[in-house]
């Protein structure tokens, strides 16, 4: 499996972490379990906004919606109710990994179809979750890397209040005192103010993401591979699956052994690609049914 320089870090500095602890992580391995590690990103690739759900045929012959996530009492993320049928299957079948830059609250309002997934990572990677709770160890190890190899959060947390227009400008926000990202008026945001951060941001080792009404500013160590990676070495598996539609999801795309793009979002506008990575023909929700079902006949063949 192929591996970001990222990836290939933060898993020596976690293998070095088990030979030094008398607990040794490695007693977590399920050799025996499922032979497939599936990873896949969440929103606008298996769950989708009512904005994203990209439904252009004919009402009678819409698929049925299974609503997967309620927010202040409303609906707001979606599956197909085949999507959800599938899910289910593979995850009695796969270590089924939800792999998200949501914070661990945004993680937890979703309810997936299928069995409680044993690990999930959270926050692009800063949280590895063990059956819901957040391995201490994992975030030392995140915390260490960021403070040695990027500019401190604060820094970059300061630059987008001081340059960010109130007139396009809803919300700012720091996630998980890891990243920081804001919420925009999409219409009224000007190009060159994402290009002139973009290039800010690079030159103190830092992302810049553009997602729907949030515009995303990632440390490049916090990496959603480097945290799969981990998934992989604990449960002992030899094949690992993958998709995603955002830039942020890239590295996670070139770690895993076969990936899966829909054919919409940062990746697709783009052009993007890889040798192992199908890009798909569907768009909106019936991308994230689609993606199930490579995932199901991968694991499967």
């Amino acid at each position: 499996m192929t591996e970001s320089p990222a990836a290939e870090s933060l898993a020596a500095e976690s293998l070095a972490a088990e030979s030094s602890d008398p607990r040794s992580r490695a007693a977590e391995s399920h050799t025996g379990g499922p032979r497939a590690v599936v990873a896949s990103d969440l929103d606008r690739t298996l769950i989708y906004s009512t904005a994203a759900l990209a439904l252009t045929m004919p009402d009678p012959d819409a698929p049925r919606l299974l609503c997967v996530e309620t927010h202040e009492h409303r609906p707001l993320s979606f599956m197909t109710e085949t999507a959800g049928e599938l899910l289910a299957e593979l995850g009695e079948t796969a270590w089924f990994v939800p792999t998200t830059t949501r914070t661990r609250a945004q993680y937890e309002r979703i309810h997936l179809p299928g069995p409680a997934p044993r690990y999930a990572i959270c926050a692009n990677g800063g949280h590895l979750l063990v059956d819901g709770v957040s391995d201490p160890d994992w975030r030392r190890t995140v915390d260490a890397r960021l403070a040695d190899e990027c500019a401190p959060l604060g820094e970059v947390s300061d630059h987008l209040r001081r340059t960010a227009d109130p007139a396009w400008l809803r919300k700012h926000r720091v996630a998980e005192d890891l990243f920081a990202y804001l919420v925009v008026e999409r219409d009224l945001l000007p190009p060159q103010w994402i290009k002139d951060f973009a290039e800010w941001a690079e030159n103190r080792g830092w992302t810049v993401s553009l997602q729907g009404r949030k515009i995303y500013a990632v440390p490049k160590p916090l990496t959603k591979s480097a945290a799969v990676r981990e998934v992989a070495r604990r449960t002992g598996t030899g094949l690992v699956l993958g998709a995603g539609d955002s830039l942020l999801d890239a590295d996670l795309l070139l770690a895993v052994d076969h990936g899966w793009r829909p054919n919409h979002g940062e990746l697709a506008d783009t052009g993007w690609g890889a040798p192992t990575v199908v890009p798909l023909v569907e768009r909106g929700v019936l991308a994230g049914e689609r993606i199930l079902r490579e995932f199901l006949a991968a694991v499967r063949g």
